[in-house]
């Protein structure tokens, strides 16, 4: 688990929990009102689920959103749990929508028998949109490539983007899932997430936070 990361202000904090065999990474952002938004739960055994809900009540925390970057398993695995524990509706891009609902069929294939489905809202996220939370505010970037409907949140006084399946430290996201395409998730890249200011931290679906500066240097897919 990575420590909570307080930022300037608004004074965010992200906590990262790292679940499930994908070893995906679910975030948690908060302030001080203590209202939190959960981004890409992946809490599947109980033990995770259990995990999570002891963060949120250790810091006393207000789960009001409930957020999917995507709608590929590793991403959405606790979204029920969540959805169900503290009275959220889930909120995807509707491109999505058909990548949700084809979770359950393919589930017990990678072993997660157990996996409940549930429909997301129909407030779908929206570039240009924003949401919303406490005193936070972040903009809705569509970065389609890894999936139709991808979506990542920035906050612009914080310099940081919760980027989903997109790029990661030194690589970039798989293409070769139903709805991917290497050409586009290359655009999305370039033109939506390298226009962030090159101080911003990327934190990603699956490893270590970069820097949109690190990765125009040494990224080798972007070079």
């Amino acid at each position: 688990m990575w420590a909570p990361r307080p930022l300037n202000e608004n004074n965010m904090n992200i906590t990262c929990l790292t679940f499930n065999p994908f070893q995906e990474n679910t975030y948690l952002l908060h302030d001080d009102t203590k209202e939190c938004v959960v981004v890409d739960p992946g809490c599947y055994e109980q033990a995770e689920q259990q995990e999570l809900k002891r963060y949120i009540e250790a810091n006393e925390l207000k789960v009001v959103r409930l957020l999917n970057t995507h709608c590929h398993i590793d991403h959405v695995l606790g979204n029920k749990f969540v959805a169900d524990t503290y009275s959220v509706e889930l909120e995807i891009h509707e491109k999505e929508l058909e990548i949700l609902r084809a979770v359950p069929v393919y589930a017990p294939n990678y072993g997660f028998q157990m996996y409940s489905g549930m429909e997301a809202s129909t407030n779908y996220l929206k570039e240009g949109d924003t949401v919303k939370f406490g005193n936070t505010e972040l903009q809705i970037i569509f970065s389609p490539g890894h999936a139709p409907g991808h979506v990542v949140f920035y906050s612009e006084p914080d310099k940081v983007c919760i980027g989903g399946d997109v790029l990661f430290k030194g690589s970039i996201g798989r293409t070769d899932l139903p709805g991917g395409d290497f050409d586009t998730l290359i655009n999305s890249i370039r033109t939506k997430l390298f226009t962030l200011p090159d101080e911003t931290v990327v934190y990603p679906g699956h490893g270590p936070e970069t820097t949109i500066a690190y990765e125009k240097k040494y990224n080798p897919f972007l070079r």
